[in-house]
């Protein structure tokens, strides 16, 4: 299992029901195959640039353990997800 971080970014303008359901949702793709090691809600902040013409976002990182697969299969989840802006996902390399 290999160490990865995903950041994503969700609309800012969520209610805290369906910001935590989008949440919990990615928690859950991550359990299927990995094991989350830690999850950090950033919060509202604003965005470097406008993004679809909002200017605030809503940020999650996530720390997780996981097979080769499981980064491409969030990823594919990320995209199709409305309320998500931005997403990325970093293999940590251990030094």
């Amino acid at each position: 299992m290999r160490k990865y971080e995903a950041m994503f970014i969700m609309k800012s303008n969520l209610e805290e029901e369906k910001r935590n359901e989008v949440i919990n949702k990615f928690k859950a793709i991550i359990e299927t195959d990995g094991e989350i090691e830690s999850v950090d809600e950033w919060g509202n902040r604003k965005l470097a640039y406008p993004i679809n013409k909002l200017n605030d976002g809503y940020y999650v990182l996530v720390h997780f353990k996981a097979g080769a697969d499981l980064p491409k299969e969030l990823d594919r989840n990320f995209k199709i997800s409305d309320d998500v802006i931005r997403h990325m996902i970093v293999n940590l390399e251990e030094k």
